[in-house]
């Protein structure tokens, strides 16, 4: 089934509260919904929310490439996800958000072609059960604490800390959600890239006694080299996200004993393919993965938890970014359950439509 043309929707998504991080502060999402329809009228879509400070990309950067990249894939066959990501990487380097858009669409193209869900067609099954964290944005002690309380009491059994903009503020953050919230629940930590190396060893130190997880993004990624520094000093396990685009840096962090496990997001990998060149390599040496996410839509969460049921290695998913905002304009894809179990419905492809009436209020462009 040959690809025969695109259509492309742009939208903001607000809020519900502020989002914060070591980053910065966000109070709605940009998104490019992206439609790829075969010569025979099928259709499947994708989705990207282009984040500056982590890939550099913006929704007019996205929207400038957009053509030439679909341009470059015009008549080629749904099922040849290789040669896309030849063609689409021969038109430029890197712009990840945009060509992870085209990729999953045309993968829930194909599986919808070929009349099974989008798990099946990358060869996994549904033997294991999914549950999300939810997150702890950035601010004053008492604050997240107030956060954390909320979400316990709400059934999450996972709690994720955003952290990084001060260490010693940080551990006192960490005793003070861990004495609110108890030790039956879990807490895992995401810095985004806030401490310096000697910072992030002592933090990492202090706050082992109050039982965490895992930390994600510990130091900056221009300081990934240095990365095996911070895992081989600290007693919790060290997360790669931002320093993981490509295949070729998984196996930069394998070599280096950089870090003790992956984070997955398709929007940072440039899609599916390239993501599952990265499971690959998580495979062979043993690296247990996260699947999670930008602040984006259902549709990306319901590819993660496709994804997810491709690899006994995928072990967390940190799905929660849907529930951030107001409304939902995705039909279909991943249900939240008790527990805040995620699961998956019966349905070809990904299993996800676009609501019409939010479609006549985005920009649309051909």
């Amino acid at each position: 089934m040959r690809i025969n043309s695109f259509e492309l929707y742009v939208s903001k998504l607000e809020l519900k509260k502020p989002f914060i991080t070591s980053l910065g502060e966000i109070n709605y999402s940009d998104h490019i919904f992206l439609k790829v329809i075969s010569e025979d009228g099928e259709f499947g879509w994708g989705e990207c929310s282009p984040t500056y400070f982590i890939n550099g990309e913006t929704i007019d950067t996205c929207l400038v490439i957009s053509k030439k990249l679909t341009d470059s894939i015009i008549g080629i066959s749904c099922f040849s996800h290789e040669l896309i990501q030849q063609k689409l990487n021969s038109v430029i380097y890197g712009n990840y958000s945009i060509k992870s858009a085209i990729d999953i669409a045309c993968y829930d193209l194909a599986s919808k072609s070929r009349k099974t869900s989008l798990y099946k067609y990358l060869g996994g099954d549904l033997k294991k059960k999914i549950y999300t964290d939810y997150t702890v944005s950035l601010c004053d002690v008492d604050k997240m604490v107030e956060q954390a309380r909320s979400i316990v009491e709400k059934g999450f059994k996972i709690i994720k800390v955003k952290l990084g903009d001060d260490g010693k503020k940080d551990v006192e953050r960490i005793k003070s959600i861990r004495e609110c919230i108890g030790y039956d629940k879990k807490i895992r930590i995401d810095a985004n890239q806030g401490w310096k190396i000697e910072e992030a060893i002592e933090t990492l130190q202090s706050i082992n006694k109050y039982q965490i997880q895992y930390c994600e993004a510990p130091i900056n990624r221009e300081l990934s080299y240095r990365l095996n520094e911070v895992k081989e000093a600290s007693p919790i396990k060290i997360m790669a996200d931002e320093s993981l685009f490509t295949s070729n840096d998984a196996k930069m962090l394998v070599s280096g004993a950089h870090c003790d496990m992956f984070n997955l997001k398709i929007g940072k990998q440039g899609g599916i393919y390239e993501s599952t060149k990265i499971i690959e390599i998580a495979e062979k040496n043993n690296i247990p993965m996260q699947v999670g996410g930008f602040i984006e839509s259902r549709i990306i969460f319901t590819v993660n938890c496709h994804l997810g049921h491709t690899s006994s290695f995928i072990k967390y998913f940190d799905c929660d970014s849907p529930l951030f905002h107001k409304i939902n304009p995705i039909i279909g894809g991943i249900e939240y359950n008790k527990d805040w179990e995620l699961t998956l419905a019966k349905s070809n492809g990904i299993g996800v439509d676009i609501e019409k009436d939010f479609l006549k209020n985005c920009s649309k462009i051909i």
